[in-house]
């Protein structure tokens, strides 16, 4: 997974490091320097800044050299982009990347209001799986007081950014006021690696000011590859709904025992909402890591294990490391004397205002309004779990001249310019299928002359096709299913959708906007997803010879009736063939009156050729045929809807047969027209 990783902007950490050890300086990173706009997009620091070194060496600062360092060396001189006063600037005398390992406790925010990036962060700490992809090499990252010489001031860490895991190298200098760091630190003032991991997540975003206020899910993903869920507890009546409480509970257990990272928060509606805390001790507009879910068995001794009691309960921790959570199960409340001693010390409940607790899952439905699911999507066939097959596919909403080349159309609210953009088409091949749906778009960096990188409103549509379309649609289809669209960098939807053929149309909510942006589609079965680029058969040199198509016939199987029965009624399907091509529906079994629900689309050019529908029904040895018929498909037939009498297959005095099957015609000599 990882030997394809990709150095950001084109840093080589390995020939970076080493070239600073022989020439016995550190690292200073020219693409993120210790400077005023490596803290600010807009506006100017307050107090004044010292970027320090967590431990200064024996080494001399970088000289200037184009593309690997700044060229300021350390001078008695404060200013921006230097070390503090004088030559030896330490914030301690033995630093760390770790102190006893990595824990959800080490964090604590700082001045800026990243609450959602640090909750992100504790989530990260208690999976050693997810971490050490992150923070790669780390026992070789971890400062040797044995060897101080081999200390290059350099780091390293991966990021999965659209579509693909980035290498950010990072220089060691990091922002302090008064010898303190002010941004992401650890309990322990000599660990480092969340303060570091921070450094290379605001290189990324353009600066630290970009990290001010943002979408837990958004580094979620960047920390995991995976897909996230927003969840909606207000809007869903979690709360008062138990059966829909137990089963997102349920989903949430699969989660977070698969290796995938959750987070909490409540809406703020108001600015003065913000971090306002209320009586519970909860703060709302804040983001919570969930850092345990689990069924707790109640009692004590042999009686915990003979009752079937068990409460639904999730551990939550403040980024803030203090102010938790007063109500019911908090560290002190009596209800924990329901609790075993053996329980509460494998659940690990301490009494310390550490910023971690325990709720019940309907406690938490209660007070909180919204949760984040981020699922780390298995696709290794080698896995005992549930693995997915992934289509990944970039694409861009994009403005021409020519309407038919537009790429940039927005949403259905805009229906001259809705079907200009990216198309996508895939199948689901089973009965049904649950499908995985994620469009992010490409993140936007922050930067002084630009502004903060803000998203477009983006969502999708999924409509129902015909089962052999292979060119762009042009008219509305049924709509099975639709996101929302809101200015997140990432919009994920989860569908239960059955056989057939689907096209994905992503949009920006209004029309003229471009952007890049990364489709994912997780089915159980590979499900075939490509762009649908081309509007109508492409003119070939074959087309003077063979013929070029006149007119387009959709035709729509609804059902039948009345059909042949048996004992144990007909397990029916549809076949519809047109000039050498067909299409064949799923069977519909024990029933005399079948719904078939199946489209094919079909670019005619023997218009004098009939379109036959034909009824069959599934049988062990051999197929029996219960009646067909044909259509003319005329576009000058303007009874869209028909129901046709079977009839056997004698070509000079065909037989009527028991049933009819009710048929949806579309016909048209514009090819772009269905």
């Amino acid at each position: 997974m990882f030997s394809c990783v990709k150095p950001y902007e084109d840093q080589n950490y390995s020939a970076l490091r080493r070239d600073c050890r022989r020439r016995k300086v550190l690292f200073e990173d020219p693409l993120f320097p210790a400077a005023d706009d490596s803290l600010y997009y807009k506006g100017t620091p307050g107090p004044a800044v010292r970027w320090k070194r967590p431990k200064y060496s024996g080494h001399s600062p970088a000289p200037h050299r184009p593309g690997w360092g700044d060229a300021r060396r350390m001078e008695n001189v404060p200013r921006p982009g230097s070390a503090e006063g004088c030559p030896r600037a330490d914030i301690c005398e033995d630093p760390r990347l770790f102190v006893d390992g990595i824990s959800s406790h080490d964090l604590h925010q700082g001045q800026v209001g990243n609450c959602w990036f640090v909750a992100a962060c504790s989530s990260l700490a208690s999976r050693e799986s997810l971490w050490q992809k992150v923070i790669p090499d780390w026992k070789e990252q971890e400062w040797d007081p044995e060897k101080p010489n081999a200390y290059a001031g350099i780091f390293h860490f991966h990021f999965w950014r659209f579509g693909e895991w980035v290498d950010v190298v990072i220089d060691d200098r990091l922002p302090t006021v008064n010898n303190q760091l002010i941004y992401c630190h650890s309990n322990s003032r000599n660990e480092f690696w969340c303060a570091l991991v921070e450094k290379a997540y605001a290189k990324l975003a353009g600066c630290y000011q970009a990290l001010d206020g943002g979408n837990t899910a958004d580094a979620l993903v960047d920390f995991t590859g995976g897909v996230s869920e927003p969840i909606d507890l207000t809007e869903g009546d979690f709360a008062n709904d138990e059966t829909k409480r137990n089963q997102l509970f349920e989903r949430m257990l699969k989660v977070h025992s698969r290796g995938g990272l959750i987070s909490a928060s409540i809406k703020a509606v108001t600015a003065a909402d913000m971090e306002a805390r209320l009586a519970c001790g909860l703060v709302k507009g804040h983001a919570y890591a969930v850092t345990d879910v689990r069924k707790v068995r109640l009692g004590h001794g042999l009686l915990a294990f003979f009752k079937s009691e068990k409460l639904d309960m999730i551990r939550l921790r403040n980024p803030w490391g203090e102010r938790e959570w007063n109500g019911p199960w908090s560290d002190t409340s009596e209800e924990w004397q329901k609790v075993s001693k053996s329980e509460r010390e494998k659940m690990g409940v301490t009494v310390q205002d550490d910023g971690e607790f325990w709720m019940t899952f309907e406690d938490v439905c209660q007070y909180f309004t919204d949760i984040i699911k981020c699922r780390v999507i298995n696709t290794s066939h080698l896995s005992i779990h549930k693995t997915w097959e992934e289509a990944r596919l970039h694409g861009a909403w994009t403005l021409h001249e020519d309407p038919r080349q537009n790429r940039g159309g927005g949403c259905i609210n805009h229906k001259d310019t809705f079907f200009q953009n990216p198309q996508y088409i895939f199948d689901v091949k089973k009965p049904e299928d649950e499908v995985l749906i994620c469009i992010q778009q490409r993140p936007k960096r922050s930067t002084r002359r630009e502004g903060k990188g803000e998203n477009l409103a983006i969502g999708f549509d999924i409509y129902k096709v015909e089962e052999n379309r292979q060119y762009r649609m042009h008219s509305l289809q049924h709509k099975a299913a639709s996101s929302i669209y809101i200015n997140s960098r990432s919009v994920f939807l989860r569908t239960d959708q059955p056989e057939g053929r689907y096209v994905i149309i992503p949009t920006t909510f209004e029309p003229g906007h471009t952007g890049e942006f990364l489709l994912r589609v997780f089915t159980d079965v590979p499900s075939n997803c490509r762009e649908l680029r081309l509007d109508e058969p492409p003119h070939t040199c074959w087309s003077s010879l063979c013929g070029y198509p006149q007119l387009v016939t959709q035709v729509h199987v609804l059902g039948a009736a009345g059909l042949k029965d048996s004992p144990t009624g007909a397990n029916s399907y549809v076949i519809i063939k047109c000039e050498g091509d067909k299409v064949r529906s799923a069977v519909q079994k024990g029933t005399s009156t079948p719904e078939y629900n199946v489209k094919a689309i079909f670019y005619r050019k023997k218009l004098s050729q009939p379109i036959t529908v034909q009824v069959w029904n599934h049988r062990v040895l051999k197929d029996e045929f219960l009646g067909q018929v044909h259509l003319k498909a005329d576009p000058d037939n303007l009874q869209a809807l028909h129901t046709l009498h079977l009839r056997d297959r004698n070509s000079r005095q065909p037989s009527n047969l028991p049933g009819t099957v009710a048929v949806h015609i579309l016909s048209s000599t514009s090819l772009m027209a269905v």
